[in-house]
């Protein structure tokens, strides 16, 4: 069985996704050839991001989360009561 080799191209887009990851082009291949580029790039863009966010203090603790849910939802039932 022959093994297609990776166009100049797609070479290339699969070192840039792999450094975008911090990861060997060899690691990324895998989950290349599982997922696809475009879902492998959207991955590795999405936590980069959230990575991004956590750095730049971003973040919403998460007893504020549940506070907030329940003050909505006592709104929402108040609402419905009256």
């Amino acid at each position: 069985m022959d093994i297609p080799a990776l166009s100049s191209t797609d070479q290339r887009r699969l070192e840039r996704l792999a450094a975008a990851a911090g990861r060997t082009s060899k690691a990324m291949l895998k989950h290349v050839l599982r997922d696809g580029f475009d879902y492998c790039e959207y991955v590795v863009n999405a936590v980069n991001q959230g990575i991004e966010d956590v750095q730049a203090g971003k973040l919403v603790a998460s007893d504020d989360v549940r506070r907030k849910a329940r003050e909505a939802i006592a709104r929402h039932v108040g609402k419905q009561a009256a």
